[in-house]
């Protein structure tokens, strides 16, 4: 794909019978021209001399990938009780606007206000979450609907607070957006003013050893794993099925939550957007695929993404490249993770377990 987009490939392709040296020399130098801006853009960036200016892409990739990370547990839970949680955006925008209107309203000092702000907005995406596994327990309804719809009354809902001056908007303003963060409430940053990347990234990592510990060593881990086997056979068993249902929305919609206060409070502290999900609540969805809803696979899944968001700026600017392609490649890993089981579908062949 970067080959077929480069414009000295394309030239070359006209003649390549004539000269194929020059055509595999331009495939050459577009790939190779990719993947090292992809590198310094998202790792190491080896033209310039200070090293602050040197290891900052890293630091970018880390700050893009906090997020990430924390919306990709909250997918990934569900994925493992066999829930299909896609109303990331709506417990993300629900959890930024809340945890900003804490943010700019109150004045408090920071060892207060902070964590409160973090703790109001996970909580509001907990409940908004936990609405959905209440409906699966108690009427059945799937996850997939009420959440999909549940994104569009939490968009409207934030969007209307955004054009109310009492609640989100800034007074005077037109535009549905609100005030800024006191500097009680934003998440301070790890390295110093020269780099963006801020306390959030060390919170998903939190998350990311709570979420294992939960999963693997504790009573709640092995319900949630049961249930995701088999309702019937954790019925069976004794597991109340509709309270798990319940029980793991409410943690998923927290981890997305995170997300969403960790792009108000530490990324955009400029102000609550209704875009400021920045389409990470979707992108989660891929991070636990590709991480096997496992939270140290979603960990690497997320540094992964984002590099690949960081670099792919790099890539963009240096080697003109659509930055789109990235997407490409995002979509490619859904596809490549999803082959095996519709090859096996398609083909009738056994599978992993049968063998």
């Amino acid at each position: 794909m970067i080959a077929a987009t480069d414009d000295a490939v394309r030239e070359s392709a006209g003649y390549l019978f004539a000269a194929p040296t020059d055509f595999f020399a331009a495939v050459w130098e577009a790939v190779w021209g990719a993947y090292t801006a992809l590198f310094r853009g998202a790792v190491y960036n080896d033209r310039v001399d200070d090293f602050a200016t040197q290891i900052r892409p890293l630091t970018e990739t880390l700050k893009y990938s906090g997020p990430l990370i924390a919306a990709g547990l909250g997918v990934g839970i569900g994925f493992r009780a066999g829930l299909f949680n896609i109303g990331g955006r709506g417990q993300m925008l629900l959890a930024g606007a809340a945890a900003g209107y804490v943010g700019f309203k109150l004045d408090l000092p920071m060892i207060v206000h902070l964590p409160l702000a973090i703790v109001v907005g996970m909580a509001v995406a907990a409940l908004w979450g936990g609405l959905a596994g209440l409906l699966k327990a108690r009427t059945g309804a799937h996850e997939v609907i009420t959440t999909i719809m549940l994104n569009w009354v939490a968009y409207y809902l934030v969007l209307w607070a955004l054009k109310q001056s009492y609640l989100l908007q800034t007074p005077g303003s037109a535009n549905p957006k609100s005030l800024p963060m006191k500097d009680t409430a934003i998440l301070p940053d790890l390295l110093g003013d020269r780099f963006n990347l801020h306390l959030g990234f060390l919170l998903a990592i939190v998350a990311v050893a709570v979420m294992w510990w939960v999963m693997n060593r504790s009573t709640l881990g092995y319900r949630i794993r049961a249930v995701g086997e088999s309702p019937t056979a954790a019925r069976v068993a004794g597991i109340d099925v509709g309270r798990t249902y319940v029980t793991v929305m409410l943690i998923a919609g927290a981890l997305v939550g995170l997300a969403g206060v960790n792009q108000t409070l530490g990324t955009t502290t400029s102000g609550v957007t209704p875009d400021l999900d920045a389409g990470i609540g979707f992108d989660a969805i891929t991070v636990a695929l590709l991480g096997r809803s496992r939270p140290l696979g979603i960990l690497a899944a997320g540094l992964l993404f984002g590099a690949l968001k960081a670099g792919g700026f790099t890539m963009q600017t240096s080697e003109n490249i659509s930055v789109d392609l990235v997407l490409v490649v995002q979509s490619l890993i859904v596809l490549f993770l999803a082959a095996p089981p519709l090859v096996r579908a398609i083909f009738r062949l056994p599978s992993k377990e049968a063998k």
